[in-house]
């Protein structure tokens, strides 16, 4: 009965986890259905977040909520040149469709990376944010990677691996194991990811 009390007590926290390393699985592999799957583990991440009182972070799971449509638009118009133009990797599967990432939008997003967590500090320590200063970088950290996904940038798998770890490390701290579980397995995804990407991938 214990158990079951836990279990129920954890409910979404453990939605979360499962929803979430399927999602990263599609994500690797490049995967429409990873946007709307998305959608899922969002919505069940915001109300453990805020829950806890990282702010932040449960705010970043609405954008996440709200991206998804535009990320899952992006996608589909990509999949569709690619298929076009009739490409796959040289071990015979289909391509993942990339970009490459202008120097002045990283410059941009290093900026956008600085600014957004001063003042997401400031604002978390006003709302009382347990955890104010790392839970403002990862959800800049987070909101960029998130638009690098969508635009298909190699690169956002390094962006995904600094948050993982950091959020990781705020789980843990928080007591959210199953989160902790989650992001531990984020991490060793994006790193599985990387390769992957860089492996199979065709620049549009």
């Amino acid at each position: 009965m214990e158990m079951w009390n836990y279990f129920a007590d954890n409910i979404w926290e453990i939605f979360s986890l499962v929803t979430g390393i399927i999602y990263v699985l599609l994500e690797v592999k490049q995967k429409n259905a990873m946007w709307i799957l998305g959608m899922l583990t969002s919505a069940a991440t915001v109300y453990v977040f805020f829950d806890q009182g990282l702010y932040a972070s449960s705010v970043l799971n609405v954008y996440y909520f709200v991206i998804a449509f535009w990320g899952l638009y992006q996608w589909r118009r990509d999949a569709k040149r690619l298929a076009l133009a009739g490409d796959v990797s040289d071990s015979g599967q289909a391509s993942v469709h990339l970009s490459r990432l202008p120097a002045g939008t990283a410059w941009r997003s290093l900026a956008v990376m600085l600014a957004g967590t001063a003042l997401l500090v400031l604002l978390m320590d006003l709302l009382g944010d347990s955890m104010s200063v790392m839970d403002a970088s990862v959800a800049m950290l987070s909101a960029i990677a998130t638009w690098w996904l969508g635009r298909s940038y190699l690169q956002q798998w390094f962006l995904w691996i600094a948050a993982d770890i950091l959020t990781m490390v705020m789980c843990l701290s928080q007591g959210l194991y199953f989160m902790t579980v989650l992001y531990a397995a984020y991490t060793a995804v994006a790193a599985w990811g990387y390769f992957y990407w860089k492996r199979h991938g065709r620049y549009l």
